[in-house]
């Protein structure tokens, strides 16, 4: 049962490197089909957790439990297997750069699914990208002829090649321009809703937050200090809290949230005015 409602659980983690404590008795529960936002300030270990959870950064303390398995340090073939239930995309896409998009996109059915044809692994490829919104000529090229965005949709296209059930984003739209980033942030909400995905996802960006993330998971002191809603973060008082979504620019988000979902309320209630006038 804790298996289905949360796929990953996190409990008394504890990573450090050298004399740094980076986390120290960290817990968090992900629910199943929900887009959680990670934030904390600069060396909170954003990252650090995201690569606990999938095995790359085994903790010093602590247990990660996903999809009801205890992640280890992936040594054993169950280890492996549990990999190909999740996708993973890292900062900057981290493509091959001497591979075309469509054969990054080809790495993991070749790892996990060796048996398929050369056909039927080409033909799978070239769906993902399609449906990152990438154009099929985008197959053949290789990263360093692509834009920012681009090698970003096509991170994600190798992201989503086996079929996931989790999908870890790391700044997905760092670096992207503000109708860029609007773009990604609804291609990823129409993807996790559209094949049922589970998303962990790490930023900084308000505008994200406020317009796709379900609930949002703050890192400070060492370990999640909150995990809800925007307004019940704004509830409490933690001062990093206060700064971060109080600031100016989070004002700005809050301000474009509130604009985004009064045309919406407006599109709503034109729209059976509109169907009454056709039926006339």
């Amino acid at each position: 049962m804790e298996q289905e409602q949360f796929p990953i659980r996190v409990r008394g983690l504890r990573n450090v490197f050298g004399d740094h404590v980076i986390h120290e008795g960290l817990d968090l529960d992900v629910r199943k089909g929900e887009i959680l936002g990670v934030v904390g300030g600069s060396g909170t270990g954003k990252s650090v957790l995201m690569r606990t959870i999938i095995g790359l950064q085994i903790p010093d303390a602590g247990e990660v439990d996903v999809l009801g398995d205890t992640i280890t340090d992936a040594q054993d073939d169950a280890d492996i297997d549990i990999r190909s239930r999740w996708g993973v995309l890292f900062q900057g896409g981290a493509l091959f750069s001497t591979l075309t998009v469509a054969e990054n996109v080809e790495v993991p059915l070749r790892e996990f699914y060796p048996e398929i044809t050369d056909e039927l692994r080409h033909e799978i490829a070239r769906y993902k990208v399609l449906l990152s919104g990438l154009p099929a000529e985008a197959t053949s090229k290789y990263p360093a002829e692509l834009s920012g965005g681009m090698r970003k949709r096509a991170g994600l296209a190798r992201a989503l090649a086996l079929d996931p059930e989790l999908l870890f984003l790391d700044e997905p739209t760092a670096g992207l321009d503000p109708i860029g980033a609007a773009a990604f942030d609804q291609l990823i909400l129409k993807l996790q809703q559209t094949l049922g995905l589970t998303v962990f996802l790490i930023t900084h960006d308000l505008d994200t937050l406020y317009e796709i993330c379900d609930r949002v998971a703050v890192i400070a002191d060492r370990k999640v200090i909150a995990v809800g809603s925007i307004p019940e973060l704004l509830a409490l008082d933690h001062p990093w809290i206060q700064e971060y979504f109080n600031g100016p620019r989070g004002r700005a988000a809050q301000d474009a949230q509130v604009r985004h979902d009064a045309k919406e309320a407006k599109i709503s209630h034109d729209a059976p005015s509109r169907a009454g006038q056709g039926e006339a």
